[in-house]
């Protein structure tokens, strides 16, 4: 759910009790702050009161039956309509499901509304300028974002002839680091980046191999060399990290 909060700030009042020199001067402020409640989705204001220059009182907390409707929760996204939207995009785009899957696990941990300090945003991660590149009209939509984050990739293995670990070191660090080095950038965080995906495509390995075959009598599709399906990544004893073909 896309945060949505505003402060309503109302006048100060000055409250003066005559014969009572404690009380000259006294100053009320009272502030209320509307959000969204993270379990309802309807809003709640916390009005907060100050008095002077004393400590504010204990904040107030209700459901505030007048602005409510001005907001609608956001629709609850589900496991299943998530893998969905990843076996719809990589058929698409011509990508395994656990490659989506990995690179979601490790950008985003599955979470439609992740915003990183950079900036990027949704469960692949993708910055305003890459989702405008590709299309994408709306990054939390998981669904939207999905399709947004497989056409990168798409065009990254393109550009890059199949090299994963090419594409998704561009995918992390941007197609310029990519091009100033050559190769894997030498950052930290991309080359962990490359194991975490690694680990993930791994994992995803096992389940991927007990998924129902298709009828002994359709004809196989031809194994292409960048059909990551059956792609395996293999950490090197230097540390260096390849993805093989099965």
């Amino acid at each position: 759910m896309r945060c949505l909060c505003f402060i309503l700030a109302s006048a100060a009042a000055t409250l003066a009790v005559a014969g009572s020199p404690s009380a000259a001067g006294t100053a009320e402020r009272m502030v209320s702050v509307v959000s969204a409640d993270q379990r309802t989705g309807r809003l709640v204001r916390s009005v907060v009161t100050t008095t002077g220059r004393g400590a504010p009182d204990k904040a107030s907390r209700r459901v505030d039956p007048v602005a409510a409707p001005s907001v609608q929760p956001a629709p609850a996204v589900t496991t299943a309509a998530i893998a969905e939207a990843v076996e719809r995009a990589a058929a698409q785009h011509s990508l395994p499901a656990a490659l989506l899957h990995s690179v979601i696990k490790v950008e985003s941990n599955y979470n439609p509304t992740a915003v990183s300090p950079k900036g990027a945003q949704g469960l692949m991660q993708l910055i305003p300028a890459t989702a405008r590149r590709f299309g994408v009209s709306d990054v939390f939509d998981p669904a939207d974002n999905i399709q947004g984050g497989a056409k990168y990739l798409r065009y990254l293995l393109d550009l890059y002839g199949g090299d994963y670990p090419l594409a998704l070191a561009a995918y992390n660090a941007g197609e310029g680091a990519v091009a100033k080095y050559g190769t894997v950038p030498p950052y930290p965080e991309t080359q962990n980046y490359l194991r975490l995906v690694a680990h993930h495509l791994r994992e995803a390995a096992p389940a991927a191999a007990e998924k129902p075959q298709p009828p002994a009598a359709a004809a196989p599709a031809p194994v292409r060399v960048d059909d990551t399906t059956h792609v395996q990544a293999v950490v090197g004893d230097d540390g260096s990290l390849h993805y093989v073909s099965q």
